[in-house]
């Protein structure tokens, strides 16, 4: 073997990493746009925490805010709505379980795992039927929550479904105060 030899080798050696290595530049040139449009757009990142203020939410009333592109129910129940949901006996819910993102692991549906605040005046829970989707009435059905118009769910002061075809107890979102009059959504 000459020196011409090594000499080519070596030539034909990096014409082959220099072409793998424009390829493999091209290739990620054509794929980051396709990967980059499954990114959430900068509307619904600006959406991923909102705040909002309580202060005109008197008892016994609920307010409805947007958030996620979902209804959420932010009620201030009375000392009576509250007495009824501690009242209830969780082992004879359909729906046990709480499901709140606010605490750790899953644990029972009682209304302290469901409410806000040292006294659970405040309920905050998406507005969103987990039968199909629908919107549940504030203040209607059976048991005083809501009730879902569509097929006919019931849901308590606590949001716990208590009769119908719901499978599950109205959403808790990710909610904490950041003041008095200020609850964090997200």
């Amino acid at each position: 073997m000459s020196h011409a030899d090594d000499h080519e080798g070596t030539r034909r050696d990096f014409l082959y990493y220099a072409t793998a290595g424009a390829g493999t530049v091209a290739a990620g040139a054509a794929i980051w746009p396709l990967i980059n449009q499954m990114n959430p757009s900068r509307d619904v990142q600006a959406l991923s925490s909102i705040r909002v203020d309580i202060s005109g939410v008197e008892e016994g009333t609920q307010m409805t805010v947007n958030f996620l592109g979902k209804p959420v129910f932010i009620r201030r129940r009375t000392a009576d709505e509250i007495s009824a949901a501690r009242d209830v006996d969780v082992s004879s819910l359909p729906d046990p379980i709480a499901r709140n993102p606010n605490l750790t692991g899953d644990v029972p549906a009682t209304d302290e795992n469901r409410a806000l605040g040292e006294s659970g005046e405040w309920l905050v829970q998406q507005g969103v039927c987990t039968h199909l989707g629908c919107v549940p009435l504030g203040q209607a059905g059976d048991f005083g929550g809501w009730f879902c118009p569509c097929h006919g769910s019931h849901y308590d002061t606590s949001g716990r479904i208590r009769r119908g075809p719901a499978p599950e107890n109205l959403p808790i979102p990710v909610v904490r105060f950041e003041d008095e009059t200020t609850l964090v959504l997200g």
